[in-house]
């Protein structure tokens, strides 16, 4: 009796024994179909992300080849000129609203406005399905000389398109070479040039993106705090009358966003 017990007891640990072993394979298994899973979801993203690069490079390129042409100076007090066929852009895209263009970066793109600050975060100019958007500006803008604060989106990307080198404002070998501190802004009313004020990172806020102020003091007071965030002194000085670009994309991971501010000195 006692050896069939033994015998008895000897079966039931070897079959917990299986079924330990049983579910640890269960487990291995499902964390391998799990990270199958997870690596070519990621490796979609990646192709998603190379393709739609691939295809906002070729329409910025197409855009710069038809629709753009710039007029250097032959004398020394003679300015730049930029001719952007708008008519030609609205046709292809009736949202589009400027030309945006900012030394030593990549940014060099028409500017779109949509009804709200999310469909060209997904969306080319092409108004395609896209992961890294267009160039955009807040829709509560109005682009007829009146705004005091034009501001102007991009994604920060990998490859540094869009608003992908927007961060080397950052930078002291961009600041501080002061044929980078005017910003060229062309909408359908003339070519406006822009003096960069401040340059700073922040974690998401709403308070640089505002574009409607009570009067002229309470402007003043909104630049001086932009001002005083900037990561160096440009020696701009902006007054309650004085209207401003702001340029936004996010940073790093996603939890700060990179600003720059500029005055409008020219149009």
């Amino acid at each position: 009796m006692k050896k069939v017990y033994l015998l008895l007891l000897k079966n039931r640990c070897v079959m917990n024994k299986k079924r330990k072993l049983n579910k640890k394979k269960l487990l291995l298994f499902f964390f391998m179909v799990v990270f199958l899973i997870m690596l070519i979801l990621s490796a979609i993203k990646i192709i998603s992300y190379i393709i739609d690069n691939k295809e906002n490079k070729k329409i910025q390129e197409a855009i710069i080849e038809d629709s753009i042409t710039v007029i250097e100076p032959i004398e020394e007090d003679q300015k730049i000129k930029y001719n952007i066929d708008f008519k030609s852009l609205k046709e292809q895209n009736s949202d589009t609203v400027a030309y945006l263009k900012v030394n030593n970066t990549n940014i060099d793109y028409i500017v779109v406005k949509g009804n709200d600050n999310s469909y060209y975060l997904k969306h080319n100019f092409e108004k395609k399905w896209n992961v890294s958007g267009w160039i955009f500006a807040d829709y509560h803008n109005r682009f007829d000389e009146s705004d005091k604060n034009i501001i102007i989106f991009g994604h920060n990307t990998r490859d540094g398109s869009m608003f992908g080198t927007l961060k080397n404002t950052l930078n002291e070998n961009w600041y501080n070479n002061e044929e980078n501190h005017k910003i060229v802004l062309v909408t359908e009313y003339g070519t406006y040039f822009y003096q960069v004020f401040s340059t700073y990172s922040i974690k998401p806020e709403d308070y640089y993106i505002n574009t409607e102020f009570e009067n002229n003091d309470d402007f003043d007071k909104f630049v001086k705090k932009l001002k005083s965030r900037s990561v160096y002194d440009f020696g701009i000085e902006v007054y309650g009358e004085d209207k401003i670009l702001t340029l936004s994309s996010c940073i790093g991971d996603g939890s700060k966003r990179v600003v720059l501010h500029a005055k409008l000195i020219e149009m």
